[in-house]
């Protein structure tokens, strides 16, 4: 074979191997996906039966950018019972403010839906210092307004070089497409492992991400947001005339 075809079919082997569709990990007892309008319309009722468990579903990104499909993939995964969380894609440049206003918006969690997730993966220039006191302060509003502590993803070499020393204290998706599972600094246990973006189901057309939860479906019900309990009523005391 000349040297030039030899070289050209081992890019082709190449390409095509990237290419390859992610396998789920069936060793996992709680599969998931994560979605966006880059997987356009998505027919929901045939997810369930291909044992997706629950979804991660873009909102917003920045200040002011809302995914065009997040209202419709919203509701479709509630009409199907699979588990449904919204995420947020943060910019470290963008007021901290405005970002929270644009997710709480935009994202109406109910009883039995999954924590916010913030997605953290660049700096858009931003220094270390500046990054995690932005991160710090969209979890700190976030929590406040829900009631309940969201959840950090990113990928595995972000979350250990920036966010790791400083967010021990919150759930971690991590991101790691390997046959490997995730290492986190410090032995850090993950919730939530995105380990291929090339999975395929009926109903999705294209590729879409696989993930998986770290525990059982009893532990899944146990992470989702509860329903508010409200303290009773004070009454002041009835006086009576003597």
């Amino acid at each position: 074979m000349p040297i030039r075809a030899h070289w050209f079919l081992l890019i082709l082997l190449s390409v095509s191997s990237c290419q390859e569709a992610t396998q789920r990990r069936r060793e996992y007892a709680v599969q998931g996906i994560d979605v966006s309008h880059h997987q356009s319309r998505i027919d929901w009722s045939a997810l369930p039966a291909q044992g997706i468990h629950f979804a991660y579903i873009k909102a917003t990104e920045g200040e002011d950018m809302v995914d065009s499909l997040f209202a419709v993939n919203w509701c479709g995964a509630q009409d199907v019972g699979i588990r449904r969380g919204a995420y947020h894609f943060f910019r470290p440049n963008t007021p901290v403010l405005d970002q929270v206003l644009n997710y709480i918006r935009e994202v109406d969690i109910e009883p039995g839906d999954l924590p916010p997730v913030l997605d953290v993966e660049t700096l858009d220039g931003a220094s270390e210092a500046e990054l995690v006191k932005g991160v710090r302060a969209w979890l700190t509003l976030v929590e406040i307004h829900y009631r309940t502590r969201p959840i950090l993803y990113s990928n595995q070499k972000f979350y250990n070089q920036y966010l790791a020393d400083d967010f021990s204290d919150y759930p971690v998706w991590v991101a790691r497409y390997s046959e490997q599972v995730p290492e986190l600094h410090a032995f850090r246990n993950w919730h939530f492992w995105q380990y291929g973006d090339r999975g395929r189901l009926v109903g999705i057309k294209g590729p879409v991400d696989f993930n998986a939860f770290s525990g059982n479906p009893a532990e899944l019900e146990d992470l989702l947001v509860k329903p508010q309990v409200l303290p009773a009523p004070v009454h002041p005391p009835v006086r009576t005339e003597p």
